[in-house]
């Protein structure tokens, strides 16, 4: 490792810069001078080295959180954020993140390696909201190949960002004499000046053409002298690979294919023995592979040459990379590694693989919190245009959208499942979970939800954990077409039938379905025990941030302030309205119903506009989709109760669900434009929608908005 004395002493005479920035192109050299820079440093550096699947919100803030942990702990509560399920809008997890940071009380050092690898825009404002918010004192690191957007609040100030290019990074003659002596290749004078004429001072150019210059003096023969550099006009990777052995370059060229390498899978895809042995000497030579973990014969290639040994690969055995890369799934699967094994299983084409794959890893990921990396998975089918051909996939697509509040994905996924099941499904089990998505979709009201539960129910296997849900919305038709006798038993064997199952999301569903028919049964005392052990099945499944937690906070409010605890009724309420964006008609059935029990607390509160808000919103929804039982007529009623009582006093439980889904981008470096861009609206929309947040919560800026909502609780769980 070259010195990079001259740059490491004017990143050190900027110590209250809190953004260093060094932008390149592959091979310049940016983790090497940062980790330079890293070792002169005072204290220890949280390091995170970023790759392509940290491009979902929550993976990469836990890996952010995880890092300054390790430099100095943290409010434990933004792991537990982190980790909880993602229904929640990605854009709420960033205020959340911030208030995390607001418990470090040292300045700290973070470097965030291969930020051009991040191109979801969350995780971008992420690393923003961490430039803007670390403590007095700390310094952000950037490395990446081109220069990051970075918030005018930074950029816009002298001293603020010191930035390192291209242009500094290329190596002088000192520097590029030290690299080519380290990789055992001597020049002279007008041979190293030639060289670094033609390679800009690049440093991995200088040495991958240091191999061409080494082979052209092998073929001259003794006697050649040191030449008069043009040898360093040929190409350095024929010049690198002319160096080595036919077996050494096929290995270099088909485990290329590999983001990491070890012995044991380097075996497996190569179908051979030794590899650890070849990778160890590799190592330890001149060649540009590096440890990827610390001491466990973990390797990586640098970038760049991984590049050109593909290149290599493609040009000599095309044929073979879908079979190397196959190879490597069933390596990374047989090691209890799926997502890596689903990684491969793209690169191979291998759809059969990464369907199943998909499919058990899809909910697994969503419930901890990763909704862009499932998003991901799902995307690939619809880039390869095989979602028809897996009609699985399209079910779970359209399930996940239909959790995410999101309607118009989830009838686009539930259509191509349809289209791909025809007319007479061939496979019974995806016949039962079509029936099973219809009833949380509910295209066909309370009689077409009843026959699909009906048809999911007996085309699930018995040991089928969807078989409880199944069971759980045959009750619910019962109870929203209006016969909560019959419901009420059904209902009840859902619950049981869910605890047998471990499936926690049908227990409390249906532990406060049957808490709602207590009610109007007038068995108050009963309403709360089912509420309570609903909300208890809630917190031990970890399903605080799914939408149909609302519902289970919504009634559990119902229950606590007709028992008098008025603090507790608010308490749950304030949860509920943490999820009320996801309330759409998406799922409308458990949509309205949830609205309708918060409008009933709102009311028993005497808090007018807060009954009128959620009322707005269960109407919004009835209006797409009317044939939903007996709510539109309960919808109706609570209207009627709310004549003559005026509009009510605006306070925060008025707030709309746009405005809820604005309010933690408000809490942001992002400008009103930049919020609109987020949201797909104007400025104008978000400038209105911010005005009417402001009236709500009784204040005049952004800043005293934010404040007030923290106090409020509305930013976090």
């Amino acid at each position: 490792m070259v010195p990079r004395t001259a740059l490491l002493e004017r990143l050190s005479a900027a110590p209250a810069a809190p953004v260093l920035c060094v932008a390149a192109p592959s091979g310049y050299g940016k983790t090497t001078l940062l980790t330079q820079w890293s070792g002169r440093r005072t204290g220890r550096v949280a390091w995170v080295s970023l790759d392509r699947r940290d491009n979902d919100p929550v993976v990469l803030l836990r890996y952010l959180a995880t890092a300054l942990n390790r430099v100095e702990p943290i409010e434990p509560g933004v792991f537990r954020t982190l980790a909880a399920p993602g229904a929640a809008a990605p854009a709420s997890l960033i205020p959340r993140f911030v208030a995390g940071l607001s418990s470090m009380t040292r300045p700290v050092a973070v470097v965030l390696d291969n930020l051009e690898l991040l191109v979801n825009q969350v995780c971008l404002d992420a690393v923003a909201e961490v430039a803007l918010r670390l403590p007095g004192g700390s310094q952000l690191a950037l490395a990446s190949r081109a220069r990051p957007s970075l918030p005018d609040a930074l950029s816009g100030r002298d001293g603020q960002v010191v930035e390192v290019g291209a242009d500094e990074l290329a190596m002088d003659d000192v520097e590029a004499r030290a690299l080519l002596e380290r990789a055992g290749v001597r020049l002279s004078g007008a041979e190293l000046a030639e060289l670094l004429k033609r390679t800009a001072g690049w440093p991995v150019g200088l040495y991958l053409a240091s191999f061409a210059v080494a082979g052209e003096r092998r073929r001259a023969g003794p006697g050649s002298g040191n030449g008069n550099g043009k040898a360093a006009t040929g190409q350095p990777p024929s010049g690198l690979l002319s160096r080595l052995s036919p077996p050494t370059v096929a290995f270099l060229t088909r485990t290329a294919v590999l983001d990491e390498l070890s012995g044991p899978l380097c075996d497996a895809v190569l179908q051979t023995s030794g590899s650890d042995r070849v990778l160890a000497s590799l190592a330890g030579s001149n060649l540009l592979l590096a440890e990827a973990g610390h001491g466990d014969r973990r390797y990586r290639y640098h970038e760049l040459l991984r590049g050109l040994l593909l290149a290599e690969l493609e040009r000599r055995e095309p044929e073979l990379m879908p079979e190397l890369h196959r190879r490597a799934a069933t390596w990374y699967e047989a090691q209890g590694l799926p997502e890596l094994a689903i990684d491969h299983g793209q690169a191979a084409g291998d759809a059969p693989r990464v369907a199943r794959l998909v499919a058990a890893l899809a909910f697994e990921a969503y419930a901890g919190g990763r909704v862009e990396t499932a998003r991901r998975w799902f995307r690939w089918f619809e880039d390869q245009g095989l979602v028809e051909r897996h009609p699985g996939i399209a079910i779970l697509g359209a399930q996940l959208e239909a959790l995410l509040g999101n309607p118009t994905g989830a009838e686009r996924w539930a259509g191509a499942a349809e289209r791909g099941l025809g007319p007479v499904p061939a496979d019974g089990a995806l016949d039962a979970s079509m029936a099973l998505l219809r009833t949380l979709l509910c295209p066909d009201g309370m009689a077409g939800m009843r026959a699909d539960a009906a048809a999911a129910w007996a085309g699930l296997a018995p040991d089928s954990p969807w078989r409880p849900t199944a069971l759980l919305m045959e009750g619910i038709s019962h109870l929203l077409g209006g016969q909560a006798d019959r419901a009420d038993p059904i209902l009840a064997r859902a619950v049981d039938l869910a605890g047998e199952h471990g499936a926690a999301p049908a227990a409390s569903a249906g532990l406060s379905e049957r808490a709602v028919v207590a009610m109007d049964r007038q068995q108050w005392g009963e309403a709360g025990r089912l509420a309570d052990q609903a909300v208890a099945a809630l917190r031990a499944g970890r399903l605080e941030g799914y939408a149909m937690a609302a519902f289970t906070h919504a009634v559990a409010a119902r229950t606590a302030l007709h028992h008098g605890d008025a603090d507790r009724a608010r308490a749950h309420l304030t949860r509920a309205v943490h999820l009320r964006p996801l309330l759409t008609s998406a799922m409308p059935h458990r949509s309205v119903q949830t609205l309708t029990e918060m409008a009933r607390t709102y009311l028993a509160l005497d808090d007018v506009a807060g009954a009128r808000a959620v009322l707005r919103q269960a109407d919004e929804i009835l209006q797409q989709r009317p044939n939903l039982g007996v709510l539109p007529r309960q919808v109706a009623d609570l209207k009627a109760a709310l004549d003559g009582l005026g509009q009510g006093t605006p306070g925060a439980s008025s707030l709309t669900a746009a405005e809820l889904r604005l309010l933690p981008l408000l809490s942001t470096h992002l400008s009103l434009l930049e919020i609109g861009e987020r949201l797909y609206l104007s400025r104008n929309t978000v400038k209105t929608q911010a005005i009417s947040i402001y009236r709500k919560l009784g204040v005049s800026s952004r800043s005293e908005a934010m404040q007030r909502a923290r106090e409020l609780g509305l930013l976090g769980l």
